[in-house]
């Protein structure tokens, strides 16, 4: 069964995607589902993360984000039968390719789908549901009246970030690298109630005009930002050219923008606070956290709150709540030239595939 895999080269070439045979599987064993995938969404592979859990092989399985329909379950399985309609996220040290026509999978890694949704959104919300979830219930807690600062918000993870903390009733600041990425949150409104924008006020970053710090205090009269979910950070005022191209906030700027007791979620795997950056968030009482979301695969001691989540953004795309930004179906034979643009971090909308 041919499936796409990454391939490390061992002479230190970059890194390739190729598709492979694989021997077929037979049946479904105890608690594992085989499920004939419909969809499969793509998203970047952490290769120095596969490093450090020692899970980096010369052929790594690409695809992790599946919906599609159970043909066989195991004799131990409890939670779905033939037929059922499913979405889930396969493990990191799956075996297999989620673009194979077949999988097999532990039944704790997935979810049913919602009838009425598509094969294409639920696979590609799962994943940034679960981010979003991770950042703004678990790092942080998003509540009505809280003001929340989204960085980058036009992509497929900044779009349900910012859906979700809007439905938990917070306010929600965003910024946007281009006039195409505003004009797009300017037109993303909740499907009911009142048709206003979901991000309360938009920050362009595209005429080089803009200060985050002082757009941010002058929104919040001053009194700074509840949760700020970046999208990675400067650590020195001289950054290498990738990181000023990308218009990446110092993290100086982060913490002033925080307010008494705030919460910082970051994805820079390296920040380094220095004692006066350490001893202005004790000052304001403020915390950082670092937005992991494989915590929840690394980990199976609350694979039950896990599988709450799951449901949950189902739910809420099943009522509209989350509207996922996702590009148009790559059919399985683009699948590879797909994987080498999310690789790059050069795809801006979500990449499905559709077998």
């Amino acid at each position: 069964m041919k499936g796409l895999y990454w391939q490390q080269n061992s002479s230190g070439e970059e890194a390739s995607f190729i598709f492979l045979e694989k021997d077929n599987f037979s049946v479904a064993r105890d608690n594992y589902v085989k499920v004939q995938v419909k969809a499969c969404a793509l998203s970047r592979i952490d290769t120095k993360l596969l490093t450090d859990i020692k899970l980096k092989k010369e052929f790594l399985p690409v695809g992790r984000e599946i919906a599609g329909v159970v043909l066989e379950v195991g004799h131990k399985v409890t939670s779905f039968q033939p037929h059922d309609e499913v979405v889930g996220i396969l493990p990191l040290d799956s075996e297999e390719s989620g673009l194979c026509e077949v999988v097999l999978v532990h039944e704790h890694y997935l979810t049913h789908k919602p009838e009425k949704i598509s094969w294409l959104e639920s696979a590609g919300t799962i994943r940034d549901g679960v981010r979003a979830y991770t950042a703004l219930h678990y790092l942080s807690y998003v509540s009505p009246g809280k003001t929340v600062l989204i960085m980058d918000g036009a992509t497929p993870f900044g779009t349900i970030a910012i859906q979700l903390a809007q439905h938990r009733g917070a306010k929600v600041i965003s910024t946007v690298r281009t006039l195409e990425d505003k004009q797009y949150l300017e037109r993303l409104t909740p499907s009911v109630g009142a048709k206003q924008t979901l991000a309360a006020h938009i920050i362009d970053e595209s005429n080089g005009k803009y200060h985050l710090t002082e757009s941010c205090l002058e929104e919040t009269g001053g009194l700074g930002v509840d949760i700020i979910l970046d999208a990675g950070v400067r650590l020195y005022n001289k950054e290498n050219k990738e990181a000023v191209e990308e218009s990446l906030p110092h993290k100086h700027d982060i913490i002033m923008l925080l307010s008494v007791g705030g919460h910082w979620i970051t994805m820079e795997e390296n920040l380094q606070l220095d004692p006066p950056d350490s001893r202005c968030l004790f000052l304001k009482g403020a915390t950082v956290s670092f937005l992991n979301d494989e915590v929840w695969n690394l980990s199976n001691i609350q694979q039950g709150k896990y599988l709450c989540i799951l449901e949950d953004i189902m739910e809420k795309l099943s009522s509209a709540v989350f509207r996922p930004l996702l590009d148009e179906p790559v059919p399985l034979y683009e699948a590879k030239v797909s994987m080498e643009m999310v690789q790059k971090n050069q795809a801006r909308k979500k990449q499905v595939v559709q077998l």
